[in-house]
């Protein structure tokens, strides 16, 4: 871990910090076509619930400016603990590198949790693709290092669950599969925190085309329209789960 490093990080939360101050403050009013968005998207040491955020990546979207507006702000973070073979294959991060060239999580945690708090406080959604995971990440971070929780009153984009209830399409659903479906091209390669934060921030505008009642869906009715559509796309697939004598899932959304 270096000086410059750790500096570099400071710079571009207090940059961010800063273009969310002079943004818009959303109303419940605001449409989704309309709005600003803080996309959002870690990288981990694993998928269960003790592991920890070794990446993450921010990017606020102004809708007027599109992507050459962007104001992003990334990290890497020491987790202090292992990171799995698994995840290491996907996300490229090993143990050594996070050692050497990682924050410590307690400031890079901190100050990822003080910009979504700020946009939120704005009315600026929280956008990330299968949001639970990303956001029980972070939470769980924030308790392990005893750090101040997110509030608990949240306001979440999530396109996986847009997807499933509008597109009705065969196949995979994951970032890349659906990125390819709305005709999006990536900024760099997948599994890099910054680019999946901002292919999953570039699925808004083609949906919104694509689906004009994606777009005009208001920030008011936003958490409860996914959580129906979740819930609608959860009891279908625990249908085709036990009729094929499988174990339902039981999660639900935000």
């Amino acid at each position: 871990m270096t000086t410059m490093k750790n500096n570099a990080d400071a710079d571009n939360a207090a940059i961010m910090l800063d273009a969310i101050a002079l943004a818009p403050t959303q109303d419940d009013d605001t449409t989704l076509k309309e709005a600003w968005l803080l996309g959002f998207d870690t990288e981990t040491t694993g998928t269960g619930s003790t592991d920890a955020i070794v990446s993450a990546s921010l990017v606020l979207r102004d809708p007027a400016k599109g992507y050459a507006g962007d104001v992003v702000a990334e990290w890497v973070v020491n987790p202090h603990r292992h990171i799995s073979e698994g995840a290491s294959r996907v996300n490229g991060f090993t143990d050594e590198f996070l050692e050497a060239n990682g924050a410590e999580p307690s400031d890079a945690i901190a100050a990822i949790a003080a910009i979504v708090t700020a946009a939120l406080a704005k009315r600026i959604p929280l956008l990330a693709y299968n949001a639970p995971f990303d956001v029980r990440m972070l939470a769980g971070d924030l308790k392990r290092w005893k750090l101040k929780a997110l509030p608990d009153e949240l306001l979440v984009v999530d396109p996986l669950v847009i997807d499933r209830e509008i597109s009705h399409r065969h196949g995979k659903r994951t970032l890349t599969y659906t990125t390819e479906y709305y005709g999006v091209e990536p900024h760099g390669d997948f599994h890099d925190a910054t680019a999946d934060t901002t292919a999953a921030v570039d699925l808004i505008r083609p949906m919104s085309t694509l689906y004009p009642q994606v777009g005009n869906l208001r920030l008011g009715d936003l958490m409860d329209w996914q959580r129906t559509a979740h819930k609608k796309w959860k009891d279908s697939f625990n249908e085709w789960m036990q009729s094929r004598g499988r174990r339902p899932i039981t999660d639900n959304w935000l």
